[in-house]
């Protein structure tokens, strides 16, 4: 069967019985007349009757391009039907071939997107900083910046089917932590700070050879910061170039002080250590080539080295073949202070003191927290402040107490030329100057219900006329209140409280303590000499001079305090 059209009435088959054209054209002409009249109203033209439609004009006009018209109509369908599929599927997932960050993240489920999201932020995603010389990889989060997901997810949503067939890339949303970055790049600048260097000096064949000196290196954070936040206007990016500046050093021609550093260099410099405690002084001397390492130049003098002086210092306090008494140490911030003192005066020497470490004591049978005091030759009240965690009221063999640096009770500037010697054993005081007897007499230290502490000490004050009470003196009445001649402190008994040296003690029944008698102990812990023998001891001593205070329980610890036993 072949079919093809004919005219408004339908489809016609050609393979009928053959008949004459009379007969044909006689079956038309009958077919016409039946047919009724078609009216068409039209307001340009008058209403004519419709004849029909010739067969060979229909023909030509519906079977020109039948298969196209057909594939056309297939597709458009076809299309209808995707994009209504496509619409149904991806109502809750991303539109396809979309990419955020490096990750195909088109026809996933939003939740699984965004989480995906945040997980290459948070652990894959890294950022480079670098100078000219360095380098740094840091975390997003690290540096302050931070991944908005979802934002970025809605972002993504509306790019609809751009991301076909190619794929469509979207820019990840990004928030900054301004503070968090500022604190980040402050934290940065200490690793890049390169400082200056002042003009320097050398020993070598003999002569002193000036080093010019070098800039430095500093981060400029806040262009930096200005930097960053340009770039990520811009765009995600992902590596930033930090902005740094140079620093010129004060000094940095060695020439202007050259024959200055020449002398320092070739003179004999000695560095003295000064012990309190013991008494003892301890010399370092150092190379030409060394002396030259300590110095640089600075806008108007020289000036110590820290660097290089503090590689000596740590060499003399580990050096075994140093003689240091036990547990002591030099303080470089003190040698670098003393050096340039010694430095804008034009001397050859510098003096120091000899600082003591804290130490552990292990508790032994029989051991108090009072006696391990009087052992250590430090007041109680300061033991306990080291030990907060510990009752010294109650201890046991093997207890560890932390006993504090014997410095705690030197806190002013010492005088190493003058001594006292107190002996609470034979009550005997001995003073000396330049290693000289001065003065020698018999005093009177604290009862046993309130002993003199024994142990090294400083003359912190002086008071022509002191005041002073104990519970003794209390009573329905009040405290009464004792004067004191020619007080000077030496050490604090608690905070508050000073025992010192004293003369005469006028009571407030108008007697004298002890009547005016020593060599007994007599006082509530301070040390008692004759009122006349107590006024030379007042106008001799410096604030600053040495009080050593020794007994059966704190050995002497200077030469000068054995001579006082062997008296």
């Amino acid at each position: 069967m072949i079919f093809r059209p004919t005219s408004n009435i339908g489809w016609v088959d050609m393979e009928k019985p053959k008949s004459s054209a009379r007969q044909r054209q006689l079956a038309r002409q009958s077919r016409q007349s039946r047919q009724p009249m078609a009216v068409r109203n039209s307001d340009a033209h008058p209403q004519k009757p419709f004849t029909g439609i010739s067969l060979n004009i229909l023909q030509k006009t519906e079977c020109k391009h039948p298969t196209a018209i057909k594939f056309v109509g297939l597709a458009l369908i076809v299309l209808i039907l995707l994009i209504v599929v496509l619409n149904i599927f991806f109502s809750n997932r991303l539109p396809p071939n979309v990419f955020i960050l490096d990750n195909a993240v088109g026809g996933m489920p939003l939740d699984e997107a965004i989480s995906l999201l945040e997980s290459t932020w948070a652990q894959d995603r890294t950022m480079t900083l670098s100078s000219e010389t360095q380098e740094w990889i840091v975390s997003p989060t690290q540096l302050g910046i931070h991944l908005d997901a979802e934002a970025s997810i809605a972002i993504a949503m509306d790019v609809g089917v751009a991301g076909i067939p190619f794929g469509v890339y979207v820019d990840p949303v990004i928030s900054i932590d301004r503070d968090r970055m500022l604190q980040f790049l402050q934290y940065l600048s200490d690793e890049i700070y390169d400082p200056p260097v002042n003009a320097r000096y050398e020993w070598r064949n003999n002569s002193t050879i000036g080093i010019p000196g070098q800039v430095g290196t500093e981060l400029d954070v806040d262009a930096t910061l200005n930097q960053i936040y340009q770039s990520l206007a811009e765009g995600p990016q992902f590596e930033f170039l930090l902005v740094t500046s140079t620093i010129t050093p004060p000094s940095g021609n060695p020439e202007i002080l050259l024959e200055e550093a020449e002398k320092f260099i070739t003179a004999p410099f000695e560095l003295s250590a000064y012990d309190p405690f013991s008494d003892r002084s301890f010399s370092f001397t150092a190379t030409p080539e060394t002396l030259g390492t300590w110095i640089e130049a600075s806008e108007s003098q020289l000036v110590a080295v820290q660097e290089t002086l503090g590689e000596y210092i740590e060499t003399v306090n580990h050096s075994s073949e140093v003689d240091l008494p036990e547990n002591t140490y030099l303080d470089l911030t003190e040698v670098v202070q003393s050096v340039n003192r010694a430095l804008s005066t034009r001397s050859n020497s510098a003096q120091i003191m000899l600082r003591s470490r804290p130490i552990l004591y292990e508790v032994n049978s029989g051991d108090t927290g009072y006696g391990i005091a009087r052992k250590a030759g430090i007041p109680f009240f300061l033991i306990e402040q080291e030990n907060p965690d510990i009752d010294l009221s109650i201890l046991s063999p093997g207890d560890v107490v932390t006993l504090p640096s014997r410095d705690v009770t030197l806190p002013i500037q010492v005088i190493s030329n003058k001594r006292i010697i107190v002996d609470l054993e034979t009550q005997t005081l001995a003073a000396y100057e330049d290693d000289e007897l001065v003065f020698n007499w018999q005093i009177s230290s604290g009862i046993s219900e309130a002993p003199t502490s024994p142990g090294v000490y400083q003359i912190l004050s002086h008071e022509p006329v002191a005041s002073g009470s104990s519970y003794s003196l209390c009573g329905e009445a009040g405290c009464g209140q004792w004067e004191l001649n020619w007080f000077m402190g030496i050490y604090e008994v608690v905070p508050g409280l000073v025992n010192g040296f004293h003369g005469a003690v006028l009571l407030p029944n108008g007697t004298f303590l002890g009547g005016n008698n020593v060599g007994t102990p007599y006082t509530l812990g301070c040390v008692m000499s004759r009122d006349d023998q107590a006024r030379q001891l007042y106008e001799w001593a410096n604030e600053g001079t040495i009080v050593e205070i020794i007994s059966a329980d704190y050995p002497p610890q200077s030469e000068l305090a054995r001579r006082v036993i062997n008296f």
